[in-house]
């Protein structure tokens, strides 16, 4: 068995795409590393992280243990406190490391497809990945967001992020008259179909970026028109990316060794 031991926690987990994606990176980087899925709910989440022993390197976590790591963490990085959410642990040392790898995973995946500023962004959900949407248009240059939700009153928690961010943050619902923005960023589940009166005017401009990959496409993506589209999978696969940089070296934004190959043999690992 391997020393040096990782995994994905999550409830559900039996559909995580993770272990595929951090064994293949490992193959290409010669690294001898196991990692495994465990299915832990987030009353268990305490107990089962306590348990670990010294050959445990680090957690990938998925929902809905990513506030309850955020807890955990004795330090976090700018984009766990910019969102409340950690769904990367680095153990050892003096106590865990908290951080965000689902930004920089947002914001690499928009710049692949050539996006890498906007003006006018709109987020469509306001869940816990809107959160990291947030932080993302931050990163993208963007002053201000417009949050559209079933109950807008569920975004009073992201405006108080937006204000820390340094960014106005309006809510409406999804059927208010649409402006026309550079990029719209939707967290909300694959399955989610909006009406066609409503999806029209919001793909009258600018580009989507669906955190939904699976199934693909998804409801939004397929009756968003002739807009770019960019599939949730391109945040999935380069959050990956840089919780292996941190596995690795303790830094998220540090190139991995030959990362063009590794990046190659993670796609092609999930295919």
């Amino acid at each position: 068995m391997s020393s040096t031991r990782l995994a994905v926690w999550g409830d559900p987990i039996s559909h995580s795409k993770s272990p595929q994606l951090h064994a293949a990176a490992y193959g290409v980087l010669g690294l001898d590393w196991e990692y495994g899925r465990r299915q832990v709910p987030e009353d268990g989440f305490t107990e089962a992280l306590s348990s670990l022993d010294g050959s445990w390197r680090g957690l990938s976590l998925t929902m809905p243990l990513k506030e309850a790591a955020y807890r955990a963490a004795a330090h976090r990085d700018r984009h766990a406190e910019a969102t409340g959410a950690v769904n990367t642990l680095l153990l050892g040392g003096d106590g865990p490391r908290g951080c965000n790898t689902d930004v920089g995973g947002i914001v690499d995946a928009l710049a692949e497809r050539g996006v890498r500023e906007a003006a006018r962004v709109r987020i469509l959900g306001a869940g816990a990945t809107a959160a990291s949407a947030l932080a993302a248009a931050a990163e993208l240059g963007v002053t201000s967001v417009e949050v559209r939700a079933r109950r807008p009153e569920r975004a009073a928690g992201l405006r108080a992020r937006g204000e820390r961010l340094g960014l106005a943050v309006t809510a409406t619902v999804f059927e208010a008259p649409a402006g026309e923005v550079d990029l719209t960023i939707a967290t909300l589940p694959s399955g989610t179909e909006l009406p066609a009166d409503v999806v029209e005017p919001l793909a009258a401009g600018g580009v989507l970026f669906d955190a939904a990959y699976a199934p693909w496409p998804s409801a939004l993506a397929a009756s968003w028109g002739d807009g770019e589209i960019v599939s949730g999978f391109g945040m999935l696969l380069h959050q990956a990316v840089r919780q292996i940089r941190l596995f690795l070296a303790g830094d998220q934004e540090q190139p991995l060794p030959d990362e063009a190959a590794v990046v190659a043999a993670m796609r092609a690992a999930v295919a």
